[in-house]
């Protein structure tokens, strides 16, 4: 077994943990498993552990992918039970196997969210517009600064419905070439229409999909 791979989910308090944090609490855990992970050769050896698609804090994840090898055999079937023992609450593995697809296959996330209002909200057909014109031109940020980027073709799908006061947002969007952040959903409204602005919002990764909208795994 060389290239393996593990889908789990982060959620509850864990969203707060940040990226950076992450990969240093999945080390630790494998190590309090007795699962010794294989480092990188060269000057500055690195465990060779990566996560797909990095999770912004404060977005929670029911489909978190993470690479990584193992410097012995070990059955797979026990390793989501002896990692997640050893893991901070709101992180659980899910399943762990061998990896077959590249991540360059990675193209679509499912996600839902609640979009908040503290004096409000608009009507649903005002944001399903919104959402559905032709382009969504929106200030980001880059590497190179502040820029300006159309959202729309990231857009697979999206819509909304009534959550109490609440308004509930369920959407496919582009996992990466190009990557869109869920949080530029609530920054695309407020750049341009803020009167349907949410005063806070959150999201969830549901599902991870290919280019054909298959279930990537």
């Amino acid at each position: 077994m060389d290239k393996l791979r593990l889908r789990f989910e982060k959620t509850g308090r864990a969203v707060y943990i940040s990226h950076l944090d992450l990969m240093a609490t999945m080390q630790r855990a494998f190590a309090r498993a007795g699962l010794e992970l294989k480092y990188s050769e060269g000057f500055n050896p690195h465990p060779l552990i990566s996560i797909l698609l990095p999770l912004s804090v404060g977005t929670a994840s029911r489909c978190e992918l993470m690479d990584f090898r193992l410097r012995e055999d070990a059955e797979l079937s026990t390793l989501p039970e002896r990692l997640t023992a050893v893991l901070p609450e709101g992180i659980r593995v899910l399943e762990a196997y061998e990896s077959e697809r590249k991540s360059a296959l990675l193209k679509w996330l499912e996600i839902e969210g609640t979009l908040e209002y503290d004096h409000g909200a608009p009507e649903i057909g005002q944001l399903e517009a919104f959402f559905n014109q032709g382009e969504i031109v929106i200030e980001k940020k880059t590497k190179r600064g502040i820029g300006q980027a159309d959202i729309r073709p990231a857009i697979r799908s999206i819509r909304f419905e009534p959550a109490g006061e609440d308004i509930r947002l369920h959407a496919v969007i582009s996992a990466q070439e190009p990557t869109l952040n869920p949080d530029l959903l609530p920054s695309a409204l407020r750049q341009l229409c803020p009167d349907l602005a949410p005063d806070f919002a959150e999201f969830t990764r549901l599902e991870t999909y290919d280019a054909g909208m298959r279930i990537y795994r």
